[in-house]
């Protein structure tokens, strides 16, 4: 079951199956960290509703305006102006004329276009003129690829030839080229500050105005864009709606200047999670007994989000959606496997135990069974009692082989069916003879009651009813029995191997009640009743009689027992 979940993550991770949802998780992870402060070297001009209204023009706005925006944010001391329109037609020749002399004043503009040839674009006029104002061109088609409806995540490298804005920025701003590796796959994550709104925007007519102190402009990037939805240049991002494009692109630009504080954890290590998350609760259900395994699965479900959120907010973007989803397979094909074999099992049990139970008490045993299918070594007081065909290997001696085993098998009926009708549990046969116990597996407070009710009718109906097929049948002379019985502690349980299994009952209480049953025909009695049993007995009945005090081979002390009536064999 570990080998199915485990190729199922893989070929999940490796085919990018879990690619949407897997984004889900990086976006919850941004929502996690909260909102960072925003960049100190990155400054966002907003074309906003304030300013359209100041400017009382609907977008395009003349060019003159731009052109002045950008000769205050020349004069004002900015590093690099990242300008986020779109220069590629002509409109007026006095304001196409003014646009061209500031930014060839300013000779430090990055200017954007959606589509190039090749790297060739037509930003006023083409990448010669843009040579001849000291000014770059760039993309601002930051496609949102690998994403999930069409929200921004990644840095492309260049789309179309052409160098993406923020690459072309940091590169302008740092004078040294951006390393093209990090941007393999669907490109360099972003690390986004926080949700629209968290870079603050000055306000373009503020620009153009002279309102902005040159402090906030000295040595910064400038990126200028449109921010007002009206612009409809908004998108969703990984922190969530309504991010201006302009943002996106000032929170990519810090994001290289920075040096991509986020990257996707190393191939082996997205392996090794996913290994681990398919092959640590079957390897824990192998090990630990019934449902024992159970806090496994529990504890990896609660590791993995907490630790892939300490992992992203410590910079590496561990996979998710595959490890938990090899996880769930994981914890279901073992629980399935574990109810099945728990289910085979019991049903073991349950025909073990069928052999000896009386069948009303079978389910409880197997109900009360532990972990392992076994019944605990469990203390309880109980009584055991034997009993034993008198004479039995002699009769059997000059019989058939059938014939004993049918005369055998007819005794124990008989006597078993006694035994379980009284509640009682047959431990053992020994040929001729029978072990039970009554109170154990299951409690009985009666337990003492039951063995006795159980000795008289063996050696009443069930022995006249026997002995009356023997003389029937002529195989034998009719029998005479000994019954021993004893109370007190018995440890009791299951016992022997996965193949072959057994209940016991052990301890010194069994062996008196066998060593009693052995003395039944020296002491003229048919049963012998241990004073610890008659002590119990909540009825004892006018048929009981005092035998006298008897000396038990291994005890010290001499033991008084009692008899039923006058049964003397």
């Amino acid at each position: 079951m570990g080998g199915l979940a485990l190729a199922v993550g893989l070929v999940g991770f490796f085919t990018h199956a879990f690619r949407r949802p897997e984004l889900s998780t990086v976006d919850a992870r941004f929502s996690v960290r909260g909102t960072q402060a925003p960049p100190k070297d990155v400054v966002l001009v907003g074309l906003d509703a304030k300013s359209l209204a100041s400017i009382n023009r609907r977008p395009p706005i003349p060019r003159r305006y731009h052109a002045r925006a950008i000769d205050m944010l020349r004069r004002d001391g900015a590093k690099v102006i990242a300008y986020d329109f779109q220069f590629t037609e002509q409109t007026n020749p006095r304001d196409d004329g003014d646009l061209l002399d500031a930014v060839a004043n300013a000779g430090n503009l990055v200017l954007v276009t959606a589509f190039s040839d090749h790297g060739r674009t037509t930003i006023l006029g083409g990448n010669d003129t843009l040579r001849q104002l000291h000014a770059i061109p760039s993309s601002s088609s930051t496609p949102p690829s690998g994403t999930r409806g069409g929200v921004y995540r990644r840095i492309p490298y260049e789309v179309q030839g052409l160098k993406g804005v923020a690459v072309a920025t940091a590169e302008r701003a740092t004078g040294r080229p951006v390393d093209r590796s990090r941007f393999s796959g669907d490109g360099a994550w972003i690390d986004f500050a926080g949700p629209a709104g968290t870079i603050g925007a000055i306000s373009f007519s503020d620009l153009i105005a002279g309102r902005v102190p040159p402090s906030k402009i000295r040595g910064k990037i400038v990126v200028v864009g449109a921010t007002d939805p009206g612009i409809q240049d908004v998108h969703a991002a990984a922190t969530g709606p309504g991010m201006p494009g302009p943002e996106i692109n000032a929170n990519a630009i810090a994001t290289i200047l920075n040096g991509f504080p986020l990257r996707d954890a190393a191939t082996w290590l997205s392996v090794l999670l996913i290994a681990l998350a398919a092959l640590l609760t079957p390897a824990a259900a192998l090990r630990l007994p019934g449902l024992r395994w159970l806090p496994v699965p529990l504890v990896l479900a609660v590791a993995l989000p907490v630790g892939a959120q300490l992992a992203f907010d410590g910079g590496t973007i561990v996979p998710v959606v595959a490890p938990a989803v090899t996880l769930l397979i994981a914890f279901l094909g073992t629980l399935a496997v574990a109810y099945a074999i728990d289910v085979r099992e019991r049903r073991y049990l349950r025909t073990a135990f069928a052999r000896f139970v009386p069948p009303d008490v079978v389910d409880e045993v197997v109900e009360g069974v532990g972990d392992e299918l076994r019944l605990g070594g469990t203390r309880r007081e109980s009584t055991v009692l034997f009993c034993d065909l008198r004479a039995f290997t002699q009769a059997a001696e000059s019989l058939p082989a059938e014939r004993v085993i049918e005369l055998l098998n007819r005794y124990l009926g008989e006597m078993s069916d006694a035994i379980l009708d009284h509640g009682g549990t047959v431990v053992s046969y020994m040929g001729d003879g029978i072990m039970a116990v009554f109170g154990a597996p299951i409690a009985q407070d009666d337990h003492a009651d039951r063995a006795v009710a159980a000795a008289r009718e063996m050696l009443g109906p069930r022995l006249e009813r026997f002995n009356a097929w023997v003389r029937e049948t002529g195989v034998a002379e009719p029998f005479a029995m000994g019954i021993g019985i004893c109370s007190g502690p018995v440890m009791s349980g299951n016992v022997g191997s996965a193949r072959r299994l057994e209940y016991a009952a052990v301890g010194d209480t069994t062996n008196t009640a066998s060593r009693l049953e052995a003395m039944t025909k020296d002491a003229g009695c048919a049963v012998l009743i241990a004073d610890s049993t008659h002590a119990l007995l909540r009825e004892a009945g006018a048929d009981l009689r005092p035998v006298g005090d008897l000396r038990i081979r291994g005890r010290d002390a001499q033991l008084t027992a009692w008899t039923i009536g006058d049964p003397t064999r």
